[in-house]
C-alpha cells in the first residue's frame, strides 16, 4: 500500500466463461495444442508457398508433425520473410475470405502485413476478453482506449475484447490528452489502455491541470506495445493509484492479446491454446529450457488467414517454470524488458535501453522521461543520457544538480561498466510520444 496514496480497491472480476481455457489440465491442453498444430501445419503447407518450399527442403511432410514435441522440426519464420512475401505471399486464405488487413511500419522496404478471417477476429476477441478479465475488468466498466487505430493493431483489438466483455469503450487515440482527461472525469473511466510512456505523459498533463488521477474512478491500466520496467510500473501505480498490468502482443500474430498478466503480476500468461511459445538462443536457434532467457518464438495454432510457424519475435524473455498463484495452468513468460534488435554496441559492450532506464529511475529526483544519444568522436563511440528531473531539483543549487548528475553517472557505470555523459534537463524537455517512446537517437552514422 502506498502511504498517502492507496491503490483503489481492486475487485477481481467474476469468473468469465471464456477464461475456462486458462485453467485446462496440462495434458488436456497439450492434446488440444497438438491437434491444432497438426491442422495449422497442414494448412500452411497446402496454402503458403514459402512453407511448402521450406518443408520440402527438409524432406518434412506435414503428417510427420504429430505433437507439440515435434515443433522444433519446423523452420523458423522471420519478419524479413514476411516483407519478402509482400503483399499476399503469406496468405492462406483468399481475399474473399479475409475480412481485415492491418500492417506494421518498416524503416526500410515493405511493411509487414497481418490478415484476418472472421474466425481470426473472433479468436482475437476471445483472448482479449480473457486478458481484460484477468486484469479485473468486467461488464459495466468504462474503458478509455488510447491506442492507435488505422493500420496499427492495438486500438481495434482492445475494442473487440472490451465490447465482448460488456464494458463501455471510449476510443480516444493518443495525442488528445486534454480531451482524454476531461472524458475520464465526465464519464467515470475505470480502466485505460495505452502505452506506458504515454500514460506517464497523461499523468503529467493531469497534474498541470490540477487533476489528481487518484481521486477518479480509474483503477486499472492495460499497458503494452513497448518494453517497460518495474520501476516505471511503480511510478505509474503510485502517481495514479491504479493497478498497472502488462499485456503483450505481436502485430504479425494478432496484436495485443498474445499474453497478459493476472492479478498476481508475476509474469504474463501466454494464451497457449492459440499461440505456442518457445524460447530459443538467438544465435544458435537451439530451444532453451524453462527459466533460461532467450528469444521468444511463437506458432499460431488456429489462425486461418495467415498462419505463422515458429515466428521469431526478437523479444527477449524466459518461460517461468513455477506455477502461478492465480491457478491458471497457462505458462507464463517474464515481462519483456528488451529486444534482441534494440541492443546497441558501444566500445564493445552490449547495451539495452532498459538497463539505462532501470539505473535512472533508481535515483530520487529523476522523472521517467529520457533519451540516449549516441555519437562518434574521433572514431570513438560516446553515450549521452539526457534525463528530466523534478522541478524542485532543477531549481535547486548548482552543487545539488552536480551531485545528482554524478550519482546518475555512477549508477549507470555500475550497471553497464561504461562511463557516460549525463545531462540533466528541465521537465517537458524530452519530446513526448503519442505511441512508442523513442528512447535512442543514434548519430554515429554507422
Amino acid at each position: 500500500m502506498i502511504p498517502g496514496s492507496p491503490l483503489k480497491a481492486l475487485s477481481i472480476a467474476p469468473f468469465h466463461p471464456a477464461s475456462s481455457l486458462d485453467f485446462l489440465p496440462a495434458e488436456q491442453l497439450r492434446q488440444l495444442q497438438s491437434h491444432r498444430l497438426r491442422q495449422t501445419v497442414r494448412r500452411a503447407y497446402d496454402r503458403v508457398a514459402l512453407y511448402r518450399k521450406r518443408l520440402d527442403q527438409r524432406d518434412l511432410r506435414p503428417e510427420r508433425i504429430c505433437t507439440v514435441e515435434d515443433i522444433a522440426l519446423l523452420p523458423l519464420t522471420t519478419k524479413a520473410d514476411l516483407r519478402e512475401a509482400y503483399p499476399r505471399g503469406m496468405f492462406a486464405a483468399t481475399l474473399g475470405e479475409i475480412v481485415r488487413l492491418q500492417a506494421s511500419g518498416s524503416v526500410a522496404g515493405n511493411p509487414t502485413v497481418s490478415a484476418f478471417t472472421q474466425h481470426d477476429l473472433n479468436m482475437w476477441t476471445g483472448v482479449l476478453v480473457r486478458a481484460l478479465a484477468a486484469f479485473g475488468i468486467r461488464q459495466g466498466d468504462v474503458i478509455l482506449n488510447a491506442f492507435g487505430y488505422e493500420l496499427f493493431t492495438g486500438g481495434l483489438g482492445f475494442d473487440y475484447g472490451s465490447e465482448a466483455l460488456g464494458a463501455t469503450v471510449i476510443p480516444v487515440p493518443a495525442g488528445q490528452t486534454d480531451r482524454q482527461i476531461q472524458i475520464m472525469k465526465d464519464f467515470g473511466v475505470s480502466a485505460i489502455c495505452c502505452t506506458p510512456s504515454y500514460f506517464l505523459h497523461l499523468i503529467e498533463r493531469a497534474e498541470e491541470r490540477g487533476v489528481d488521477l487518484r481521486t477518479l474512478p480509474l483503477r486499472v491500466g492495460a499497458f503494452g506495445a513497448e518494453p517497460w520496467t518495474e520501476a516505471m510500473r511503480a511510478r505509474i501505480q503510485q502517481s495514479a493509484g491504479i493497478k498497472a498490468y502488462d499485456i503483450y502482443g505481436v502485430s504479425e500474430i494478432i496484436g495485443p492479446g498474445v499474453a497478459a498478466e493476472c492479478h498476481a503480476q508475476q509474469g504474463l500468461h501466454v494464451f497457449e491454446d492459440q499461440f505456442y511459445p518457445e524460447i530459443i538462443d538467438p544465435e544458435t536457434h537451439q530451444v532453451l529450457p524453462d527459466g533460461q532467457e532467450g528469444e521468444l518464438v511463437l506458432t499460431t495454432l488456429t489462425k486461418e488467414a495467415m498462419p505463422l510457424l515458429r515466428f521469431r519475435t526478437r523479444d527477449i524473455t524466459a518461460l517461468v517454470p513455477e506455477p502461478c498463484p492465480c491457478g491458471r495452468t497457462l505458462r507464463r513468460i517474464r515481462r519483456i524488458s528488451r529486444r534482441s534488435d534494440d541492443m546497441f554496441i558501444v566500445r564493445g559492450v552490449n547495451v539495452f535501453p532498459s538497463q539505462i532506464e532501470a539505473a535512472l529511475l533508481a535515483v530520487e529526483g529523476t522523472l521517467p522521461h529520457y533519451q540516449i544519444v549516441l555519437t562518434r568522436e574521433k572514431g570513438l563511440d560516446e553515450i549521452e543520457v539526457q534525463i528530466e528531473v523534478t522541478p524542485n531539483v532543477f531549481s535547486d543549487r548548482i552543487s545539488a544538480l552536480e551531485n545528482l548528475q554524478q550519482t546518475i553517472a555512477r549508477q549507470i557505470e555500475h550497471s553497464l561498466g561504461l562511463r557516460v555523459a549525463v545531462t540533466l534537463v528541465e521537465p517537458h524537455t524530452i519530446p513526448r510520444s503519442e505511441g512508442k517512446a523513442r528512447r535512442v537517437i543514434d548519430r554515429r552514422g554507422i
